[in-house]
């Protein structure tokens, strides 16, 4: 939506004086007309974040075929399609379409449920408007969808800024912009540009603009609506950080492509190999071309997407069911659960947007309930006098921890803090105070900046720069310090002023804190009990950075102030990452940069972040994580959201990843290391049989079985320990296992060829490896699944039927359709004691697999 030249302000709307500002909105002090404002709506639209617009079922199941695994099934269907084997392509048809349709079914909750989080955000603002150009203005709630350029918008202590505002009027007013630049400090505004500021600088003063996404912490203010929905700065710097970084390929692509191109060099070998055998051993021509295609289909885990999928969506919809996680692309839940570093931002998520009194001290550094008494008098009386809404954080910090101090005063008059005073004073007496005026004594208590407070002080230089060092290292220590002085004076008669404050007496410091978020704690512990690793990147001050950390558990080192990072190179800075647990000062590129040399390192990389200033760090890392609470763009740019405010519920988030993992996995050894031994005894005995040793039909119905029955894999319950450390599928790992059990397999089968050729006959042949390729196939769907003690239902059942379809299939009519004949007896007694051997053999390795190798 274009916008009108009377309302282009938003660029520049720290430039000029008030007045300008309102004559380029076309506005005024008395705000909008209600007709204004409608014409308004309707030419710039609602002042609503501008998020991912959702994409279309068809687009949904279009990204679903970019699956390299999807990819390769496509190619083996028209193939199958071409050499009109009917059958093989219609069943892979079917398996594409489950596996795309699981997929995007999957994300299409995943967006409803993000959608729905936007409703737990405020949505109404004050504002000044007139039901027509002569009425007077009147004040009144709005939607913050209403909104418009020109609105003029009232904002008191508590208000979440609806839109970019350029302030009129503004009265003690700070703002905490955490969510936008990291800091967890807030910052003082103001009505007009700074004094100081030139000609040069006067465009970029953001002390007259209050941006969306900020919210107030103390005092009140007017401002007048300079930029809405696409336009505010928020909504513009999700597609600048799209921009900035392009997202690498997360461990889950990563480990697929590589699993897959390892299978595609295999297919392209394998169906050669047979043709080529074929033709100068046995003599056979292209008549062997449709049984090349089955071995090639047969090597090829042609469930993955679809087991993939399943495992994902299920731990995904545990994790929503629960209220707890929105996965928003399923693969992050596989990338979530191979983090083994986790970047997290500070402020908003390790700790609350409110401070909490931690120390309180004289000015020989002893600790004194006095000083919070008297403070706790300054913070109730300046609340009550000055007719302040409500107290600044500050102030609530030390009213909750003074508890019922200075209610035995009365209160006479209040000097609050202002634009450019940085210490209030609450001028108070003592209940029973003579009513002579000459007779009077007033007590004036004073809490501030030190170096505000200590100026007022009677102290000897000596002591005021003692004083003033032991400020500042509690600062370094990462407090937020106020002083507290007191006098003690007749009363004058007079209303009281700034120049009362002076020849004070000094009382003492108070230290306050970030409050930590209530499960920070817990959760730390937790992730570095599942072996993660946390770094904390931070725009604060180090040693405020630094405190928080010990308060939570995670001992902080040496913190780095990201200054230091821009001398180095990327190899350098990689190093640095890999041992340093707290950077501070950080920029949001600083941030970004971080989690790519971690990356470059080798490590799987979490970020944790709910600002603006982490959107570029949130798209860099592996998988991106924001709270509930954060702001829509960087919900928008997160792979995963956290619903719950419950910070444990990543490390649940992340256990829950690993089981899905578990199971993938799980399902991979036993596909691959099957169906590699089928190759290599189809293989073999192509070369030494004078006839195929199973139909491609028998082949295909044989890999339906047993794909089918595997479906259950993705509902099994892993090992205990299949949780605690980061799991990541691993193609070469893959390809030693499906080496090694493959050629055991393999044996498995040229054993069972030597029992048909003794009992059953060349007519039988078939029939009886379609025997016993299911229930060496059910064996090991039991054997080598990843769960530890009975299985759950689903799996037992399908082993089970995969058992009875081996057994009674070429018995019955359809295995008379398939060209198979039933087997003799003795053939059944010797297959017993072959897949006893088998079954022996396969477990003495797996225990020796699953045994502990030296590191």
């Amino acid at each position: 939506m274009a916008w009108a030249p009377e309302d282009r302000a938003a660029p520049g709307a720290g430039d000029g004086s008030t007045l300008e500002v309102l004559r380029a909105l076309a506005s005024g002090p008395r705000g909008l007309t209600e007709a204004e404002a409608g014409d308004r709506l309707a030419r710039h639209g609602e002042n609503v974040f501008p998020g991912r617009r959702p994409a279309s079922w068809p687009r949904r199941l279009a990204r679903s075929l970019r699956d390299p695994f999807t990819a390769v099934l496509l190619c083996l269907g028209l193939v199958s399609a071409t050499l009109t084997a009917w059958g093989t392509a219609c069943v892979i048809a079917v398996l594409v379409a489950v596996s795309c349709l699981l997929r995007a079914t999957g994300e299409h909750r995943a967006d409803r449920s993000v959608a729905a989080l936007r409703e737990l955000v405020a949505t109404t603002a004050t504002v000044r408007r007139r039901p027509d150009r002569d009425a007077p203005p009147v004040t009144r709630e709005l939607p913050v969808d209403a909104l418009v350029p020109g609105d003029v918008v009232l904002l008191a202590p508590g208000d979440l800024v609806p839109a970019d505002l350029r302030l009129l009027r503004a009265t003690g007013l700070t703002v905490h912009e955490g969510a936008l630049t990291g800091e967890s400090t807030p910052v003082e505004k103001r009505a007009r540009p700074d004094a100081g500021a030139g000609p040069a600088d006067a465009g970029s003063d953001r002390s007259v603009l209050c941006l969306q996404g900020s919210s107030v912490v103390s005092g009140t203010g007017t401002g007048v609506v300079v930029a809405t929905g696409r336009a505010t700065v928020l909504s513009g710097a999700l597609p600048a950080a799209r921009r900035r970084t392009r997202r690498p390929a997360g461990p889950f692509e990563r480990s697929v492509n590589g699993i897959a191109w390892t299978l595609i060099r295999f297919m392209l070998l394998t169906a050669p190999l047979v043709l080529i055998a074929g033709a100068l051993v046995r003599g056979r021509g292209l008549e062997a071309l449709p049984f090349a295609v089955a071995v090639a289909v047969a090597l090829t885990p042609e469930m993955l997407p679809v087991i993939v999928t399943s495992a994902l969506a299920r731990g995904a919809a545990l994790l929503a069911r629960d209220g707890e996680v929105v996965v928003r692309r399923l693969p992050a839940l596989h990338d979530l659960g191979a983090v083994d570093v986790l970047c997290v931002d500070k402020t908003g998520t390790l700790t609350e947007d409110r401070p909490v009194l931690v120390l309180c001290e004289d000015g020989d550094g002893r600790a004194d309930p006095g000083v919070l008494h008297w403070a706790a008098v300054n913070a109730l009386w300046t609340l009550h006098l000055a007719e302040l809404p409500v107290p600044d954080a500050l102030d609530e910090a030390v009213l909750d921890a003074g508890a019922a101090a200075g209610e035995e005063y009365e209160g006479v008059e209040a000097l609050p803090c202002g634009p450019g005073r940085r210490l209030s004073t609450a001028v108070v007496r003592r209940p029973g105070d003579s009513r002579f005026a000459l007779a009077r004594t007033h007590l004036l208590v004073v809490k501030g900046a030190p170096e505000d407070v200590l100026e007022r002080c009677a102290l000897a230089p000596a002591d005021r720069e003692r004083l003033a060092r032991r400020a500042a290292g509690l600062a370094d220590e990462g407090l937020r310090v106020l002083a507290v002085a007191r006098a003690e004076r007749p009363a004058p008669g007079r209303p009281y002023g700034p120049a009362d404050e002076r020849e004070l007496t000094f009382t003492g410091f108070l230290g306050l804190s970030d409050a930590p978020a209530p499960t920070a704690a817990a959760a730390l512990a937790d992730l570095t009990r599942h072996g993660v690793t946390v770094k904390v990147l931070t725009g604060d001050h180090p040693g405020t950075a630094a405190r928080v950390c010990r308060e939570l558990g995670l001992r902080p080192g040496t913190p780095v102030t990201a200054d230091r990072l821009d001398a180095l190179d990327e190899a350098e800075l990689a190093r640095l990452a890999a041992r340093t647990t707290v950077f501070a000062r950080c920029t949001p590129e600083h941030k970004a940069r971080i989690v790519r040399a971690l990356r470059a390192g080798g490590r799987t990389t979490g970020f944790l972040g709910d600002g603006v200033n982490d959107l570029a760090a949130l798209h860099a890392a592996d998988v991106g994580v924001c709270p509930r609470r954060g702001v829509d763009v960087a919900r928008e740019s997160a792979d995963v959201v956290l619903a719950s405010k419950d910070l444990t519920a990543l490390d649940r988030a992340i256990v829950v990843g690993r089981r899905s993992t578990a199971n993938i996995a799980s399902y991979l050894r036993i596909t691959l290391s099957s169906n590699l031994g089928n190759v290599i005894a189809m293989l073999v005995a192509g070369l030494m049989l004078p006839f195929l040793p199973m139909f491609p039909a028998q082949v295909l119905v044989q890999n339906l079985c047993f794909d089918a029955a595997q479906l259950a894999l993705a509902f099994d319950r892993p090992a205990p320990g299949a949780g605690a450390r980061p799991a990541v599928l691993r193609p070469r790992a893959l390809l030693r296992f499906m080496t090694g059990f493959g050629l055991l397999n393999a044996a498995a089968d040229l054993a069972t060829f030597g029992v048909l050729v003794l009992a059953a006959g060349e007519d039988r042949f078939q029939a009886g490896w379609f025997t016993e390729n299911l229930l060496t196939q059910a064996m090991v769907m039991m054997l080598l699944r990843s769960g530890r003690g009975r299985a759950p239902g689903p799996v037992r059942g399908a082993v089970a039927g995969l058992a009875v379809v081996g057994l009674l299939l070429p018995v019955s009519p359809v295995g008379a359709m398939l060209s198979m004949s039933p087997l003799p007896p003795l053939y059944y007694g010797l297959l017993g004691l072959v897949l006893g051997l088998y079954a022996a053999c396969l477990a003495v390795a797996r225990g020796r697999w699953a045994s502990p190798r030296p590191r």
